[in-house]
Formats: structure tokens, sequence, C-alpha cells
């Protein structure tokens, strides 16, 4: 009752028109328009299964790997997309805030759920690669969406810690941008993971405590095969393996009490 009482039906409406209009002025005189939704990753696993997988032969011991490196491209552009538009969330809406008395948090929510719904769509997409390609339907397959729960919570977490330091510290959009090319490569995306194992088991279990990483293999192994190396499967310390879930929840934590903490002062601030 307390939760629904905080999350207002103005709060709604407030987040329904913000998630609107930033469909609208996203696409703005864009030919193809939502199509770039789709175009965008799908163009980005063209290139790297071009790359990696047709010329220097990455997944070959992974079944259909084609799918995984797609699934695993549509999570990663979720998490770069709501952390890059919840970064710029308060500080592009200085306008409003300045003018209209309404909870901060909407604004961060509102272009979090934004990159929600492109998710979604481009989910659907890789099914349908699925029952093309005929790779199947795996029985833990209702278990993605804890998968898809976990990764929004944390990408919505960043953005709140984000977008509350944007305002204050404006080279934070610069250093994300840094930061997100080196997870890229540090998250098993365009490689699987026994490419690292083979090499190192130590590098491969301290890259699985990465929960983007986490996230990501457990999807593959929820939706697209069992062979996927997951933490749980490398690691046998529970506690270790639960280590991505406890970064998690940390930053859930520091994120809402540095949001709070400094909501009151955005509007002089920005």
């Amino acid at each position: 009752m307390k939760l629904l009482r905080i999350f207002s039906r103005r709060d709604r409406i407030i987040i329904r028109e913000l998630v609107v209009t930033d469909f609208k002025l996203r696409y703005q005189g864009s030919i193809l328009g939502y199509l770039w939704s789709l175009l965008k990753p799908l163009l980005l696993f063209t290139i790297l299964y071009l790359v990696f997988v047709r010329f220097l032969r990455f997944g070959g011991d992974v079944e259909h790997f084609p799918i995984y490196l797609l699934l695993g491209i549509v999570l990663w552009t979720f998490f770069t997309e709501a952390t890059n538009q919840g970064l710029h969330a308060i500080v592009d809406k200085g306008g409003i805030l300045r003018k209209i008395a309404f909870p901060k948090y909407v604004l961060v929510l509102a272009s979090t759920i934004s990159a929600l719904i492109n998710l979604a769509i481009n989910l659907a997409v890789v099914f349908i690669f699925m029952l093309v390609t005929g790779a199947g339907i795996q029985s833990t397959l209702i278990y993605l969406p804890l998968n898809i729960l976990e990764l929004y919570v944390f990408a919505l977490a960043l953005a709140f810690f984000l977008s509350t330091a944007m305002v204050k510290y404006r080279d934070i959009g610069y250093i994300w941008e840094v930061v997100l090319q080196g997870f890229f490569y540090a998250t098993p995306i365009i490689y699987p993971v026994s490419m690292v194992l083979n090499n190192s088991e130590t590098a491969a279990k301290l890259l699985m405590l990465n929960p983007v990483a986490q996230i990501i293999q457990d999807a593959r192994y929820n939706m697209v095969t069992h062979q996927t190396i997951t933490t749980w499967s490398l690691i046998d310390n529970p506690f270790l393996a639960s280590v991505p879930f406890l970064i998690v929840l940390l930053f859930i934590t520091l994120a809402s009490i540095y949001f709070r903490k400094r909501a009151r002062f955005f509007a002089e601030d920005i």
C-alpha cells in the first residue's frame, strides 16, 4: 500500500507522457522512424557475426551461436541505452524541473522504460529468429523474465546514480562512455566464456562476477542453449556465485540514497 501511495496515478500519467514524447522526439525527422529500434541491434549483429563468427570462427563450440550472439547484443544494447538515457534524464529536463513541481525520479524511470520497450521489441525478433532457424524453445524460457528484471534493476540503479552525478559533474558523460567501452569487452557478448576458460579459469571466474555477464549468460542458458556457461556452473562457492546479485543490491542502495540526498538541489544546480 505504501508503494502504491508513492507511485501515484499522477506519477504514472507523467511517466507515460514522458515515454511517448521520448519516442516521438527520438525518431523525429527519420525516414525509417521506429524501425531503427530494430535495425540498430540487427546491423550490429550482422557486422559482429561476419567478423567474429565467419572470419575469426568464434563460438564453434556453442550450440546456436548466431542466436546466442544476437541475444547478447540485444541485452547489451538495452543496458547501454537505459544507462545513457538515464544519464541525461535530469539535465535534459532542467527547464521542466524549474517550472513544474513533480517527483524527480519519474524522469529517470521514464527514460529506462523507453529503453525497456525497445528491449521487448528486440526480444520478439530474437524469438522469431529462433523459430526460423529451428533453435527450439528451452523449458527454462519461463525464467527469462527474472533475468530481464535483474538487468533492468541494475540499469535503473546506475541510471539514478549517473543522472544525479551528471547534474553537478558534466564530465560523467565522457567517463561513462569510456567505461561502457571497457565494459563491453569485459562482458562475454562477442566471444563465449569457454575461450577465456581455456586460457585462465581464474580470469573466467572474475569475468562472471560482472552482473551484466552473469545476466546475459543466464538469459542465454534459459532461452538459447543449456551449453551456456553460467556463474553458478562455473563457481562452486555459493557466496562468490552470489557476488553479482550483491553488487546489484549495493548499487540500488547507494543510488537511492545519493538520488534522494541530491534531488532537492537539481533545479538550482542545472
